[in-house]
């Protein structure tokens, strides 16, 4: 059986491209074979190859870290059209968003933070300034009051939600990059509470959420008094504060 015929076998949909990519990461052929295995037994296709492609850029993405999604890509283009001298990328995981706007802003300084160190230390492959802690604490206290734009792609699934989500992600990424509590929104809660004192006057929070969670979201960021609103797009939405 070929590779692809074994891909297809295992529910892969795009199976040929997938057989190109892992040809493509493997070293030799024994390589390529336990590559193979392991994408037909369940694991990331970004996993399997180690890395994923966001926003037009190939991102390092280590296994157990969070894959990046084409859905946040919205929160990217958001940060890009402030033009911001200042960046944080708060629940980093690889550090996607922050590798992207790197490039797309090479004059803005962009940090990075995560309480994950497997996660931190992805995405010292993609971007510099990374540092581990829980949200905000993490960050150097000289950049209390001056940041311009947080960008905090939250973990957003109700706990109980989590045994239902497609196995890619609930067996082989972090817990701490899925649970966002009861209602998941009790991360993104403590980051609106603390955004205040981090952001310089006029300084922008945006987080992504789901259409079901988008009313109490707002209201999170709202009772952190920010000026907020909902933007959303074909398959996001996402919160967005101004201090």
């Amino acid at each position: 059986m070929s590779i692809v015929e074994r891909l297809r076998a295992a529910g892969c949909v795009f199976a040929e491209e997938e057989a190109a990519l892992l040809q493509e990461a493997a070293r030799d052929a024994e390589h390529l074979e336990d590559l193979v295995r392991q994408r037909a037994d369940g694991l990331p296709l970004e996993h399997a190859v180690g890395w994923a492609l966001f926003c037009g850029q190939r991102i390092v993405v280590t296994r157990g870290v969070f894959v990046p999604r084409h859905r946040t890509e919205l929160l990217v283009d958001l940060a890009t059209e402030l033009k911001p001298a200042t960046v944080v990328d708060l629940c980093c995981g690889s550090g996607a968003v922050g590798a992207v706007l790197h490039h797309r802003l090479p004059d803005a300084t962009v940090y990075a933070a995560d309480i994950d160190p497997v996660a931190v230390a992805c995405a010292r492959q993609n971007l510099t300034n990374v540092f581990e802690g829980d949200l905000f604490d993490a960050l150097p206290t000289h950049l209390k009051g001056t940041i311009d734009v947080v960008v905090a792609n939250v973990p957003y699934v109700p706990t109980d939600d989590i045994p239902f989500m497609p196995s890619e992600a609930r067996d082989h990424e972090a817990r701490v990059a899925l649970d966002g509590g009861v209602d998941g929104l009790e991360v993104m809660r403590r980051v609106a509470a603390q955004a205040a004192t981090w952001l310089r006057p006029g300084g922008h929070l945006m987080s992504e959420t789901s259409e079901r969670q988008a009313p109490a979201a707002l209201t999170a960021f709202t009772a952190a008094r920010l000026d907020s609103k909902l933007v959303t797009s074909e398959d996001t939405t996402a919160v967005v504060g101004r201090r």
